[in-house]
């Protein structure tokens, strides 16, 4: 904890001075007592005083001003707030690959169903957007808080031919840049904060899996994104053993996990793995966690006041009802 103005803090020391003073009174107090010989006189003239409860106004009047000194010192404290302000691209894989079985009902129903519920967990100040891609990229939905017209664009996915890694984040970033135009123009704070999120379940095909370094590929595409302060994360999902039945042959088709580390690392991201729906819902749920909130500085002196108040009143109301006067 920290605070803004800690010299109100120098009050503790007229707390502890208090504290000092009435244990001097209530000494002086012990010894006044036996200083009067005639004890059995005093028993019949002396009202009867409450046992250590009638401690309690004191001990709670001070303690008020203990606690309203730290109030007034403007208490700072780290703490995970929602952002109010942020851009996510979510990019999904719609090969034809995704039609393997090996994830229940398949991968592609699994991941539709998993995005949807990503887009639900997303706290209100996100902006969402989507990008769908198989031998070319498409943005279906540009970056928006609308989470239905997201999820109508997730319901109607189709699957087409190849792979085309590099061009889905190429076109992913291309909408964060004109989306943070849009906004930069309109806010004095700049572009909010922007981030990629990958999920595919294979290689990269086009340009080709050997030519990585094209400069479409995957790997290039996620150093652009990395120069550009965009982090891709990528979910690497589907199983070792997935395949499909193309044109009467079974053909494998393994998760690419290997390549998805790359590109998170070139990029600055996470890399997540996922075999199952339960899984891939795992890994959307804890991106949703770092997306949508922030570890912020913020001000803690509302309990530091309340307690005060309430330590304040019962101070004054123990001392009615047990001295019948203020303490």
């Amino acid at each position: 904890m920290t605070f803004v103005s800690p010299w109100w803090l120098l009050l503790l020391i007229v707390v502890a001075a208090l504290v000092a003073g009435y244990l001097v009174v209530l000494r002086r107090r012990r010894r006044d007592t036996v200083r009067f010989t005639n004890l059995a006189l005093l028993e019949k003239i002396a009202p009867k005083r409450p046992g250590w409860y009638r401690h309690i106004p004191a001990a709670a009047l001070i303690a008020a001003l203990a606690v309203l000194s730290v109030a007034l010192a403007g208490p700072m404290a780290e703490a995970r707030v929602p952002r109010n302000r942020a851009t996510v691209v979510l990019v999904i894989d719609v090969s034809l690959s995704m039609q393997a079985t090996d994830v229940a009902p398949s991968r592609i129903a699994a991941a539709q169903t998993a995005a949807k519920a990503f887009a639900d967990q997303l706290t209100p100040g996100v902006n969402l957007g989507l990008v769908a891609f198989a031998g070319t990229a498409a943005v279906l939905v540009s970056p928006t808080v609308e989470r239905e017209a997201v999820k109508r664009a997730v319901d109607g996915l189709r699957l087409s031919e190849s792979t085309a890694t590099g061009e889905a984040i190429f076109a992913a970033m291309q909408s964060i840049e004109t989306f943070s135009l849009a906004v930069a123009g309109a806010s004095e704070d700049g572009p909010p904060p922007a981030r990629i999120v990958l999920m595919t379940d294979g290689k990269q095909t086009v340009p080709g899996p050997d030519r990585e370094n094209d400069q479409r590929g995957a790997f290039t595409a996620a150093r652009s994104a990395g120069e550009a302060k965009v982090p891709v994360s990528t979910i690497s999902f589907g199983t070792d053993y997935g395949s499909i039945d193309l044109e009467g042959d079974r053909v494998p088709v393994p998760a690419d996990d290997a390549s998805m580390r790359e590109i998170a690392r070139l990029s600055g991201g996470q890399f997540f793995e996922a075999a199952s729906e339960d899984e891939l819902r795992q890994v959307y749920a804890e991106l949703g966690e770092q997306i949508g909130y922030e570890v912020r500085r913020v001000d803690t002196s509302r309990p530091w006041m309340a307690g005060g108040a309430l330590l304040l009143a019962v101070g004054v109301g123990s001392g009615l009802v047990l001295g019948r006067r203020l303490p």
